[in-house]
């Protein structure tokens, strides 16, 4: 039956048929397939149901606020949206917008720093742990290649803005010292971005009262459209979204921003490349549903692994950057091992700490130690893994 109308010409020396294998194989092939397959589509639907399921609660919350109020509206409604959309500095030049915001402080310079100096390793573990149904933490690559997708390429590249998921903000979340400020500069150095402060301690008194607020927003939107790409940083912003506000910081008014936010993101179009990131080392103290609504990509910035920590990674080029000579004498697997939980922020410090001018010139006598950093990294505490847990 198999081979009585089976056209053979092309088999002279009367080999296998690979296509008779290959039917065979595909068989179990897609039944193997299938069962991932359908696990994959499982998961897709449940993620689809949970976005219409909060879609739907936006709009009923939305229409019972505004229920009341809309007959009213009428024309005067109408007017006063054409009123919103007024240039408010309709007289004035960019680049009189452009000094008054150097002066003010809000438009400063972007440190040179490129995205290759954020230096890491990939977690080579991940795929292992995965099958153990253990989340990985992200790697310090993962975050590089996350803020090149999210932030460099679109704001760099009109063409890949255009075609590229709108992202109009990002956050950076993650303890103190892991590089978050480095990688929004490290932005601004790839793609050339004006760099925009508008941190809650950068602002305090700036503008006062609803007017100055609104048209110090309304600027730095201006400016920022005009001279694109442009990134609108706000550092430390739980503060911006805090639950309440501590006693110490009631003078700085944190919050100034919180209402403002939402608007700003409305007022950005699809084709300016202006990104807005914020940065935070307790995203925990904020108020997280307007939080996590402002920002639409998150990103977890990690303490460094083991991986990143050892080879020719962070302690090597650490000390060979401020000067300083690895030899046998110097165990940096040793130093890897220790320092779990330290950031590179701290490798930084116990780093400069150690190497003074006089240390470097007797190192040709008196190599460099391990103990040595081990010393300054003592008065330093590093990240706990409870800490770890709940930025996660």
């Amino acid at each position: 039956d198999l081979w009585k109308n089976k056209d053979e010409s092309w088999n002279f020396p009367q080999d296998y048929d690979p296509e008779l294998i290959k039917q065979e194989k595909r068989k179990e092939l897609e039944s193997e397939i299938r069962v991932q397959v359908d696990e994959l589509m499982r998961q897709e639907l449940k993620n689809l149901k949970l976005a219409v399921d909060r879609e739907k609660e936006y709009p009923v919350k939305e229409a019972k606020k505004k229920g009341g109020k809309k007959e009213k509206k009428g024309k005067k409604g109408r007017k006063g949206k054409r009123g919103k959309d007024k240039d408010l500095t309709a007289d004035r030049t960019i680049e009189s917008l452009y000094k008054e915001l150097v002066e003010e402080g809000l438009l400063i310079q972007a440190l040179k720093v490129n995205l290759c100096d954020y230096i890491g390793e990939y977690s080579y573990l991940g795929t292992t742990l995965r099958q153990v149904s253990i989340e990985p933490m992200p790697s310090l690559l993962d975050v590089r290649q996350l803020i090149a997708l999210y932030g460099i390429l679109p704001l760099g590249s009109a063409a890949v803005h255009e075609k590229a998921p709108l992202v109009k903000s990002l956050l950076l979340a993650g303890p103190s010292g892991v590089g978050k400020k480095m990688l929004v500069h490290a932005i601004c150095t790839e793609t050339g971005a004006n760099l925009f402060n508008l941190s809650a301690a950068n602002i305090a008194g700036k503008y006062p009262g609803k007017n100055g607020l609104q048209m110090m927003l309304h600027v730095v939107v201006k400016v920022a459209r005009e001279l694109q790409p442009s990134v609108v940083w706000i550092g430390d912003t739980e503060k911006t979204f805090y639950k309440k506000v501590p006693s110490t910081e009631r003078m700085i008014e944190p919050k100034r921003l919180k209402k403002q936010l939402p608007k700003i993101l409305r007022l950005l179009k699809p084709d300016d490349r202006i990104l807005i990131v914020g940065t935070t080392q307790r995203p925990f103290d904020a108020e997280l549903r307007s939080f996590c609504k402002v920002y639409q990509k998150i990103i977890l910035v990690p303490r460094p692994d083991y991986a990143s920590r050892f080879g020719k990674v962070l302690w090597k080029q650490i000390i060979q950057l401020n000067g300083g000579v690895i030899t046998n004498a110097l165990n940096v697997s040793c130093l890897a091992k220790v320092t779990d939980g330290f950031t590179q922020g701290h490798i930084v410090e116990a780093v400069k700490g150690v190497l003074t001018d006089r240390r470097i010139r007797q190192q040709t006598y008196k190599p460099l130690m391990a103990v040595e950093f081990i010393a300054k990294l003592t008065s330093m505490s590093p990240v706990y893994q409870e800490e770890e847990e709940s930025f996660k």
